[in-house]
Order: structure tokens, then C-alpha cells, then sequence
């Protein structure tokens, strides 16, 4: 199936995705910070340049887009019909980087939380949010 959009327009939408301060990403930050918890944001000299950094609790938080991350099982992570081995192949290589960085920060006595999209829904996100806060104060 050819793509909808000519490459001008293709590539003017791709350049619109945020790669910081995402919808997830605010709403994790606004909980935490509700429920009294302070941290950094997207320190540069951690590995994978972590989304949510709690020094405290030796704890990083990264917020995935299901998409992005190849989220296993997940209705918003579908493979895109159009250049399916570039997508896979880059897709593949995020979760790859994703393992790299987490054994890193475990190496350096760093816990790694992941939360993808998904969790953040409607249906989910009080469950989600729960479990995280739980983790934190439990250290």
C-alpha cells in the first residue's frame, strides 16, 4: 500500500513527534510531583537519558510510546504496512537501546521503571500510577 501523504508532508508530520515532554511523559511528572515526589528531568549523564530521574530512590523513570518501543502485545503498537522492514529494523534497534540502557543504570544501583502509553489510558492509569508510587515509597 502506497503512503497517503507525499514525502514533504510525511516528513513535516514526522518531525511534529515530540521526543520530551510527551502527554504520558506529563502526567507521570504530574502525579509524582502531586503525590510529593522530586526529581530531574532527562539527565544527560545517565545512560538512555532518562525520562524521570528520582536521585532519592535511586530510581529512573522512562515513559514509551507503545509504537516507538515495539510494545509487545499492544493494540497501539501495529507495524506499518508501507516500508515494513525499515520500521521493524527501527523499531528493533529502540528496543535493543532500551535493554543496553536499563543493564547500565542496574549496573550503576539504578532501579528502571518502564511505563509505556498503554498503561496511562483511561482504563488503566490509576493502576499504573498506583504500582509506581508503591515501588517509590517502598525503598
Amino acid at each position: 500500500m502506497a503512503d497517503v501523504h507525499t514525502k514533504k508532508i510525511r516528513s513535516f508530520n514526522m518531525s511534529r513527534i515530540r521526543s520530551k515532554d510527551t502527554k504520558p511523559e506529563l502526567t507521570v511528572r504530574k502525579l509524582l510531583h502531586a503525590e510529593g515526589f522530586r526529581f530531574r528531568l532527562h539527565v544527560n549523564d545517565l545512560p538512555g537519558k532518562p525520562d524521570i530521574v528520582l536521585k532519592k530512590y535511586e530510581t529512573v523513570v522512562f515513559v514509551h510510546g507503545c509504537f516507538w518501543h515495539g510494545h509487545e502485545g499492544c493494540k497501539y503498537f501495529v507495524v506499518p504496512g508501507t516500508r515494513t522492514d525499515w520500521w521493524l529494523q527501527k523499531i528493533n534497534r529502540n528496543k535493543e537501546l532500551d535493554g543496553i540502557n536499563a543493564r547500565k543504570l542496574n549496573d550503576l544501583g539504578w532501579q528502571v521503571i518502564n511505563i509505556y502509553e498503554c498503561q496511562l489510558k483511561k482504563e488503566k492509569i490509576e493502576k499504573t500510577l498506583r504500582k509506581l508510587t508503591d515501588k517509590l515509597k517502598i525503598q
